[in-house]
């Protein structure tokens, strides 16, 4: 299916723009502008005087075909890592813009006494979100799947499997949240914890269909399902217990820079 066919799932839900997002925006621009440009430009007359230098001192005649043959190999190369980088760019921004529509949701949960977390290293992969209050402790990992542009846009889940209109999703999400939240769950034992912690899938802007998420042991949600879900969940901490784990997940969270 190519990317014609398809739509975003945040085209009724896009996030607001994110604190600093203007300065990052500048920090590109003059990063490209005052950097990269000018560095390049250097590289490629430095590099044309050395050839001619290498003309000078050998009296070389000119060979244009064995110019033309590397320009040539070059071009072919960079149009296809330009293309390749077109389409995973798309998905990056996608996914990005994903997770900050989650983040804006998750917000509100601070108003029920829970501490929010984002984008937290955990080795090779980082916890999209994190959520710690007195319901237990939540890892969430996002999922900004592309959309059809008619037809039902429905998540199952069967068997550990995740399905998007009844295709299997690569790289099982479920999977992933799961070591996320005994990543989590080992880490705030080790720091002298008992912490309820349960992961969850969010897939905005998706119609996830009910399953037995006990026995699954984790929860497929869409964004707004996610707050109703925790809500209904008893109370396993004091706020103190909050506090004391949020701060050794703060600390950690501050040494990885």
């Amino acid at each position: 299916m190519n990317s014609k066919s398809k739509r975003s799932p945040l085209e009724n839900n896009k996030p607001l723009r994110a604190a600093g997002q203007s300065l990052t925006e500048q920090l590109q621009d003059e990063a490209y502008d005052h950097i990269v440009s000018p560095a390049l430009l250097a590289l490629m007359l430095v590099v044309m005087a050395g050839l001619e230098w290498f003309r000078y001192l050998t009296a070389a005649k000119p060979n244009p075909v064995i110019y033309t043959a590397f320009a040539a190999i070059a071009v072919v190369y960079a149009a296809f890592k330009i293309s390749r980088a077109h389409k995973r760019l798309s998905q990056i921004k996608l996914g990005r813009d994903g997770e900050r529509a989650v983040a804006e949701h998750l917000e509100w949960l601070r108003r029920k006494d829970f501490i929010v977390f984002h984008d937290v290293p955990s080795g090779d992969v980082n916890v999209d979100h994190v959520l710690i209050g007195p319901q237990g402790v939540f890892t969430i990992e996002t999922k900004t799947h592309s959309k059809p542009l008619r037809g039902e846009c429905k998540i199952t889940v069967a068997a550990g499997e995740v399905f998007a209109n009844g295709q299997r999703i690569d790289r099982n999400p479920v999977i992933q949240a799961k070591a996320q939240a005994r990543w989590l769950g080992n880490f705030l034992r080790e720091s002298l914890f008992q912490p309820f912690v349960w992961p969850a899938v969010v897939f905005p802007g998706w119609y996830v269909e009910s399953f037995d998420n006990i026995a699954e042991g984790v929860w497929v949600l869409e964004t707004k399902a996610l707050t109703k879900f925790i809500e209904n969940e008893p109370v396993r901490h004091s706020l103190e217990e909050v506090k004391a784990m949020a701060s050794a997940l703060r600390s950690y969270v501050r040494a990885q820079h």
